[in-house]
C-alpha cells in the first residue's frame, strides 16, 4: 500500500492506495483539504509539489481523538502530522518532509553533504528557534485586542529579531537551502507566511519579501498553503 499521513487535524493518505486506520483496507484516493497549522500544511505543500495524490481524515485536538489510546500508540506525543507508510509510523513534520524527499528519490534533498547541511540547518533552526517566537505570537494575537498582553511588542521585536536572521540568509542566497529550491523552502514557507501575516509590526524584511513572493506564486503553494 502507499502511505499516509496524520495531521493538522488528519490522516492523509498518498499514492494509488492507501492503509486505513487500523482497518487495513483499500480506497480510492479522495481529497478534503482544511490545512491549519503552518507545520501541517508544510506536509501539504510538499506531497503537491511532488504530485502524490493523497486522501485526509481529520485528527486534531480539536476533534479530541488524538489522545486516544489508539493514536497514542502511533504517536505518543499526540500531536500531528503522523505519517504511517506501510509498517513504519513517521512523526514530526521535518522528518516527515525528509522521508517524503528520500522515498521518492527527489532533488528537494540533495545528496550532496554540503548542499544537504545548509538545507537541513534551517529545518533545525525554524524548530529550535522561530517556532517558539511565532506560537508566542499566535497565541496572543488569537485574542481579543482588548484582551492580548501589554508585552506584545516585546513579543513583536523578539519574532522580529528572528525573521532578519533569515532576511540576512536570504540577502545573500536566492533560496533558503541556497542556489536551489530544497525542501528547506517548503519547510519555511508556511510559517512564515502566518508571521508576516500577524497584525504586528515588524521591521523592514525586503529578502523574507522576495523569497516569499516567489514560493507564492507556486501553484502548489497556492492550492495549500495560501488557500
Amino acid at each position: 500500500v502507499g502511505w499516509v499521513v496524520v495531521g493538522g487535524g488528519g490522516w492523509v493518505g498518498c499514492g494509488l492506495w492507501w492503509l486505513c486506520f487500523f482497518l487495513m483496507v483499500r480506497r480510492p484516493p479522495r481529497s478534503t483539504l482544511f490545512p491549519d497549522t503552518p507545520l501541517f500544511r508544510s506536509v501539504l505543500w510538499l506531497l503537491e509539489e511532488l504530485q502524490l495524490a493523497y486522501e485526509r481524515e481529520d485528527y486534531g485536538r480539536q476533534f479530541g481523538n488524538t489522545g486516544d489510546e489508539e493514536y497514542l500508540s502511533l504517536n505518543p506525543t499526540g500531536k500531528v502530522p503522523t505519517l504511517i507508510d506501510g509498517d513504519n509510523v513517521i512523526w514530526e513534520s521535518n522528518t516527515i518532509l525528509r522521508y517524503l524527499c528520500s522515498k521518492t528519490g527527489s532533488e528537494l534533498l540533495l545528496e550532496d553533504p554540503v548542499v544537504r547541511s545548509s538545507c537541513e540547518t534551517w529545518m533545525d533552526w525554524l524548530l529550535a528557534s522561530l517556532n517558539t517566537n511565532y506560537l508566542e505570537m499566535f497565541k496572543e494575537t488569537k485574542k481579543p485586542e482588548e484582551e492580548r498582553s501589554p508585552k506584545l511588542p516585546e513579543m513583536s521585536k523578539a519574532l522580529g529579531a528572528q525573521l532578519g536572521i533569515l532576511d540576512g540568509h536570504l540577502g545573500a542566497n536566492e533560496w533558503v537551502g541556497g542556489a536551489v529550491m530544497t525542501v528547506a523552502d517548503i519547510a519555511l514557507g508556511p510559517i512564515c507566511n502566518r508571521c508576516l501575516s500577524f497584525p504586528v509590526e515588524l521591521p523592514g524584511l525586503t529578502n523574507i519579501d522576495r523569497w516569499h513572493k516567489t514560493i507564492s506564486a507556486r501553484p502548489a503553494y497556492q492550492k495549500v498553503v495560501a488557500a
